[in-house]
């Protein structure tokens, strides 16, 4: 049947010890990412101030000249970290480009790291502003970014019970995963809509899930099974949660990647903050065990989980397609 809402989902299980409640958080999950493939969580032991303090960093960031911000800008990367402009990101292949900025960071390897330069693309450098520009900025997005590490660690643990695998099963896959947060600004639009040019346009994410902060404008739309578009409103206290393509293959579709969009008409701007989780970048995403068997044989060919990432930011970004503005690793 078509999802008329999202549900909230109590997470607080999966930061104790209680096996039985544990179990019944995973029912849950499994209802939810089969049936919808969005959820919210509640009672996820983030701190609301640290929540809040990232949100109060993204005006200003983003009120900054645009000579500032272009210097940092994703085509100066190897990680895509860094500063996308106005229409640079065109989700929607359809589209006309998505009418949004962002800044975004990756999963930095320490220089100590001895194989960091040979995975460059997936854990190299990220760019940052100069402290004097913006002070604190980048001590409050890096405690973000840890904190977003650490629940999406604890949201693979729940997600393996969902499926009937071990707790610790995604360990050995995602101890050191590709993980890119954003911070995202989205101007309002009024009068006539044009849908080939909104927010972001509708999409399904590339990793394993994302774990996304919204703050009190709403414009997320999540697509049901008759093509309704359903509001997911801010809620404060919660994250939504969604099924990126990466955990749909490994799971052999049982889990949902959903179309969503954003469409900001409120009068005001719009700030999010989604943290996008996957595997390792070298691990095999083939059908989980679980998730194949004589009546349902395995949908998808194997594919490496960073050389899957890749081929989707090629697809989205304007500056990937221009190859002699890439850096060379």
């Amino acid at each position: 049947m078509a999802f008329a809402e999202i549900p909230i989902i109590d997470f607080a299980p999966m930061l104790g010890m209680d096996q039985a409640a544990k179990r019944a958080l995973a029912a849950e999950l499994r209802f939810a990412c089969t049936e919808i493939g969005f959820f919210y969580i509640r009672n996820h032991g983030i701190a609301q101030d640290l929540i809040d303090a990232t949100f109060a960093e993204c005006p200003r960031f983003f009120g900054l000249g645009a000579a500032d911000k272009m210097a940092i800008h994703v085509r100066h990367s190897l990680n895509n970290s860094g500063y996308t402009p106005l229409l640079e990101e065109n989700t929607d292949p359809t589209g006309k480009g998505d009418l949004h900025e962002a800044f975004d960071i990756a999963h930095e390897l320490p220089e100590t790291e001895p194989d960091r330069e040979q995975v460059a693309r997936y854990y190299g450098a990220n760019q940052w502003l100069d402290e004097a520009i913006l002070p604190g900025f980048r001590n409050t997005i890096e405690n973000y970014y840890r904190a977003m590490h650490d629940l999406g660690r604890r949201l693979f643990s729940a997600f393996a019970l969902a499926l009937a695998l071990p707790e610790d099963y995604f360990v050995p896959f995602a101890d050191r995963p590709t993980a890119v947060m954003r911070i995202v600004a989205y101007p309002s639009q009024s009068g006539v809509i044009d849908p080939q040019q909104i927010g972001i346009g509708a999409h399904s994410d590339y990793e394993c899930f994302t774990i996304l902060a919204q703050e009190t404008v709403p414009a997320l739309q999540v697509r049901n099974q008759r093509g309704d578009w359903i509001d997911a409103p801010p809620i404060r206290g919660t994250f939504v949660i969604n099924i990126g393509d990466q955990m749909a293959r490994w799971t052999n579709d049982f889990f949902a990647s959903t179309l969503h969009r954003a469409v900001n008409t409120s009068g005001r701007a719009r700030y999010s903050i989604p943290f996008f989780l996957g595997s390792n970048h070298d691990t095999l995403i083939t059908a989980l065990p679980s998730c194949v068997s004589s009546d349902r044989p395995a949908k998808y060919p194997p594919v490496l989980a960073g050389d899957y990432v890749q081929s989707r930011f090629d697809a989205t970004y304007a500056y990937r397609q221009e190859a002699d503005t890439l850096p060379t690793p």
